[in-house]
């Protein structure tokens, strides 16, 4: 079991789903624009640091 594809691939799902709220949230006009902005860009730091640790760490068997 490789432990950082493994945080890799949690993080890439935290990030999905931080998204999702921030662009529901702003479509609906539900929350606060700080609010959403600071959990838009928190989602985009997961997501793409979850694409890159699963993308480099190698398969060792």
């Amino acid at each position: 079991m490789n432990l950082k594809r493994t945080f890799g691939a949690i993080l890439t799902v935290l990030g999905i789903i931080g998204l999702i709220y921030a662009g529901v949230g702003i479509i609906n006009h539900s929350s606060g624009v700080t609010t959403l902005i600071v959990v838009g860009v928190i989602a985009i730091m997961f997501f793409f640091t979850g694409i890159s640790l699963v993308r480099t760490t190698n398969d060792a068997a």
